[in-house]
């Protein structure tokens, strides 16, 4: 079976262009007790779509290929 961590990255590698497209970027930060950690970077650090494209974007395209993962957090908006 792949790494989830492997398979997390490629996921996130795959969406990149659509957030570079959009004056953005994503950064894969870590993997740990089931969760993703990203920091989302440029235009998309402070978008005010950024909360609905991390869930129903990123978390939702991790987890169809990734089950066991629980969440994906922003480490941008984590204090």
């Amino acid at each position: 079976m792949e790494n989830p961590e492997n398979k997390i990255k490629q996921i996130i590698d795959k969406l990149r262009p659509f957030l570079i497209n959009d004056g953005g970027n994503i950064e894969f930060v870590k993997y740990e007790n089931n969760i993703v950690y990203i920091k989302m970077i440029g235009a998309c650090a402070n978008c005010q779509m950024l909360d609905l494209t991390l869930k129903d974007g990123i978390e939702a395209a991790i987890q169809e290929e990734v089950p066991e993962v629980e969440e994906v957090v922003n480490i941008n908006s984590v204090v």
